[in-house]
């Protein structure tokens, strides 16, 4: 159970933490590979560590996408993994209800960067008491995140971090502004969201791209650049996964990603 995302530190006080897993949930057996690969790597490398699946994927672009295997099972899957590892777990919710029904099941409540704007969805996920993770939208600047920031703190609830994902670049790319890492550290904790970050969206065909032999660069210089810590979505084949696999890491580059990351932390403190 996390207490503080500012204390989340509690395998390494000087290291990131990680957010990863699947996009999706996609299945039980799926998701719990995916865990325990993480799990070892957290302990391997002390790195605090959130599992991370979508119960829902609400934002497609056809109607025809997979949006999930039903919000229960999906949910009871997370949670599962939640107590079989000991590890706290996230996931992003798209309405009001979803605060209280996904709060039974999770740790951390994701708000997604298109909705981070919608105050009544804020405050609903606030007043659950569980942390809030709030991703900035493509749209917004740094500086406008501290009052999404602050209607969560209004609510009661100072248990709130940043997620970077990048700000749209023209219509199909988007771009990551590192400077803007230090400058939401003034209101909480920063994550980057690496593998979003190298969306390539608004595809002609409707399903979003990416550049996912970018992801080392940009979790590089993310580290580099002082985030405490780093969001990353992965699936053991990633040509398969029902959502995002466009932009996912595979799984088994995983290892040699987090050494060198933490290399880097350990370079810059």
């Amino acid at each position: 159970m996390i207490q503080s995302l500012q204390n989340i530190h509690h395998k390494n006080s000087k290291n990131f933490f990680l957010i990863a897993g699947p996009c999706a949930v996609e299945d039980e057996t799926l998701s719990f590979e995916i865990a325990e690969k993480i799990v070892k790597l957290s302990d391997k490398y002390e790195i605090p560590y959130i599992f991370k699946g979508s119960f829902k994927k609400a934002n497609r672009s056809r109607v025809d996408s997979f949006t999930g295997i039903g919000d229960e099972k999906a949910l009871e899957i997370i949670k599962k993994i939640g107590e079989t590892f000991n590890i706290p777990t996230t996931t992003d919710i798209h309405e009001i209800p979803h605060a209280e029904l996904a709060a039974k099941y999770v740790d951390v409540l994701q708000i997604p960067a298109f909705l981070v704007r919608q105050t009544d969805l804020l405050i609903a996920a606030a007043k659950t008491k569980k942390a809030v993770t709030l991703k900035k939208g493509q749209f917004l600047s740094p500086e406008s995140m501290k009052f999404a920031v602050q209607k969560i703190l209004d609510s009661g609830n100072e248990n709130v971090a940043i997620i970077e994902r990048g700000n749209s670049f023209g219509y199909t790319d988007l771009v990551v502004d590192f400077r803007g890492i230090p400058t939401m550290q003034n209101y909480a904790p920063v994550i980057l969201d690496v593998t979003h970050s190298l969306q390539q969206p608004n595809q002609n065909s409707g399903v979003t791209g990416g550049k996912p032999e970018l992801i080392e660069t940009i979790a590089k210089a993310g580290i580099a650049a002082g985030a405490d810590g780093i969001f990353i979505e992965t699936h053991p084949n990633p040509e398969i996964a029902k959502s995002d696999g466009a932009n996912m890491l595979k799984l088994n580059l995983l290892d040699d990603l987090l050494g060198k990351l933490t290399r880097i932390r350990e370079a810059i403190l």
